[in-house]
């Protein structure tokens, strides 16, 4: 039986001789057996530690009766929204509704509630009183301290006290739940389950732990602004598994419990995870409704690592998957490549062997397996550390061993790629061999924005290195048979950008020929950096005041700048421009636009490109959404 689903109804369990299940997992997703799916991955795990595991997928929240479909689990329930935040995937970043979802057999959109996690979580109460509950996933790991809320434009309390939940595991989560199944299997209560790294509870009083941080209660950092962002300053240095120390937040006469993150896993039990058995598919019940579209970026992929050192201000993988890169053995990714060339379903195409960056995989830092990451500086800004392997004596020999397994035609690398791990004439060699082999003629990067001060705001390496890059690219570009491309990942609105930057960058793009068909307005996320600068208008680190652009009227025009070739978008530039006392540039915009675009291979932009590269699936456990993109040839600087 280790080949089935896991039981999504009391037949599934009939079929299996069980009369009950140990665990419950419910999905604000589909339910998609693919290890780049949370809640498959979870429920794998727990499976293969002995425990009879079942699945609810987006449940009728109407009322507590679906909740009820699978009987009472005898440990716990296991809850979660999803691959993605529930507000991020039902609304847009104008906060309006979005018309498909795609991890919705379909891609019909209105399939889980708004804020899926407290909604599952009040059902499942309502269904079974006395059931342990414990909350997981990306939505829970942003809001398990008082946090700043975009859509509702206020502060929300711990998800913890919302959701009723008596646990909360934030990050990855593998060794969180097995260790709270063991516990309670041998008879603890859920309210004795403590010091869990990886974990947050309610407690009445912290006064068991030995030692804690206080950060300002959730009344405090609710009043000032101050108060929000020295607590954020305080949790955000207790981050390091080796060191940190748990983190306690008052709530009126209760407190929020979060313990230290959890230690990476070891390479042997990374591998132990993508080697168990997934089906890699959508569960039968949602062939009728044509299967789940976000499978399709990932069907034929593998994830080679997690963690990213990288620590964009703007993402939520710093606090979620952890500034350490965990990477699976060469042995592993290739047994598992090996696996996926044998399936019927596998035409020959590897569309990605990545994680949350491209080439990070088998990076390594001196530190990282004794002491963990730095505490007063980042990894890779204001530039890269040199104490920072970025892993390429690693990545290389793997990728080698793919290309020559049978029955795989291409291996291709669809992640995107850090621009500043590419400096110097040793990675001019490695830069090359990937464009050759493993760049499906696009390759991704993320330079976000043009304005060094933005980009110092985003925590993103300045423009000088990304343009390095460029004309590095271009070089090794020039030894190819094909020409490849870059793909450039822009947004637009975050912290910083006021219109006078997004003219900066408009300016640049045009001069260049780049023409992105979409740009990703800036999010802030609970419990980013670029969240707390967003709420307070200040840098959380320095108290330094920033410019924040709020109103969607703003908004609106700077990506229209960004947008400039949209016909739709004219109104909105001649605003911006006259704002800007820049009238006299509206030439530069309105003649460009009206140009033919340039066709493929003339070494401009290439528009058939760009808009095939935006195509959306399902993202790593960033909580990042479609970012706006544009494909465009380098190619030697006399041709500009």
């Amino acid at each position: 039986m280790q080949h089935d689903f896991l039981p999504v109804s009391p037949s599934d369990m009939q079929r299996r001789g069980w009369d009950a299940l140990d665990i419950i997992l419910i999905t604000g997703d589909a339910y998609v057996d693919h290890p780049a799916y949370g809640v498959a991955l979870i429920g794998r795990v727990l499976e293969s530690h002995g425990y009879r595991v079942g699945v609810i997928a987006q449940p009728d929240w109407r009322s507590a009766e679906d909740f009820r479909r699978l009987g009472r689990p005898r440990l716990f329930f296991g809850i979660s929204s999803g691959n993605v935040d529930s507000m991020v995937a039902n609304y847009t970043a104008n906060k309006r509704l979005r018309k498909k979802d795609d991890y919705t057999p379909g891609g019909k959109a209105g399939m889980r509630p708004d804020r899926a996690l407290i909604v599952y979580a009040n059902r499942v109460r309502q269904a079974f009183k006395e059931v342990p509950v414990v909350i997981g996933g990306i939505e829970a790991s942003m809001r398990r301290l008082a946090h700043y809320d975009y859509w509702d434009n206020r502060l929300r309390r711990s998800i913890l006290f919302d959701a009723r939940a008596d646990m909360l595991v934030y990050g990855m989560g593998e060794t969180q739940v097995v260790e709270i199944a063991r516990r309670l299997s041998v008879g603890e209560a859920i309210g004795t389950l403590d010091s869990i790294a990886g974990t947050a509870v309610i407690r009445k009083s912290p006064g068991f732990l030995q030692e804690f941080v206080t950060i300002p209660a959730c009344e405090a950092v609710t009043d000032s602004h101050e108060q929000f962002n020295r607590a954020f300053g305080l949790f955000y240095r207790e981050q390091n598994p080796f060191t940190g120390r748990p983190v306690v937040q008052a709530h009126g006469d209760r407190y929020a419990v979060v313990y230290p993150p959890p230690m990476p896993l070891s390479q042997a039990d990374l591998d132990a995870v993508y080697d168990l058995d997934y089906r890699r598919t959508w569960h039968p019940d949602d062939d009728a409704a044509g299967g789940v579209p976000g499978l399709e970026t990932v069907r034929h992929s593998l994830v080679t690592h997690r963690g990213c050192s990288g620590e964009c201000n703007f993402c939520s993988l710093y606090f979620h998957q952890g500034r350490m890169v965990q990477s699976r053995s060469a042995d592993s990714i290739v047994r598992e490549a090996r696996r996926l060339a044998r399936s019927p379903a596998f035409h020959g195409t590897i569309t990605d062997m990545g994680g949350p960056t491209a080439n990070l995989y088998g990076a390594d830092c001196p530190r990282w397996a004794k002491k963990g990451f730095c505490r007063n500086r980042r990894c890779m800004v204001p530039e890269t550390c040199p104490g920072l392997d970025p892993g390429y004596g690693k990545s290389l020999p793997l990728y080698r061993r793919i290309r020559q397994i049978t029955g795989v035609k291409h291996a291709f690398i669809g992640s995107g790629f850090r621009h500043d791990l590419f400096g110097g004439s040793v990675t001019d060699a490695c830069l090359e061999e990937l464009c050759r082999f493993h760049v499906g003629g696009r390759m991704k990067v993320a330079p976000e924005h043009v304005s060094d001060p933005v980009l110092d705001a985003m925590g993103k390496p300045r423009m000088a290195i990304y343009n390095a890059f460029v004309e590095r690219f271009g070089r090794v570009n020039r030894r190819l048979s094909a020409r490849r491309y870059l793909v450039n990942y822009f947004i637009s609105a975050h912290p910083g950008s006021s219109l006078k930057e997004a003219l900066e960058l408009a300016l640049y793009l045009i001069k260049r020929g780049m023409h992105p068909e979409q740009v990703q307005d800036f999010i802030p996320l609970p419990l980013t950096m670029s969240g707390a600068m967003y709420y307070t208008g200040k840098n959380p680190f320095t108290g330094k005041r920033i410019y924040v652009a709020k109103t969607f009227r703003e908004r609106k025009m700077q990506r229209a700048l960004v947008q400039y070739r949209n016909p739709s978008n004219r109104q909105l530039i001649r605003d911006a421009l006259k704002e800007l006392k820049a009238e006299h540039l509206a030439s530069h915009f309105f003649e460009v636009a009206a140009r033919k675009p340039p066709q493929r291979g003339s070494g401009s932009g290439d528009r058939k490109a760009g808009r095939s590269a935006l195509k959306a699936g399902p993202e790593r456990k960033s909580g990042r959404r479609r970012t706006g993109k544009t494909a465009t040839a380098a190619r030697p600087k006399k041709r500009r």
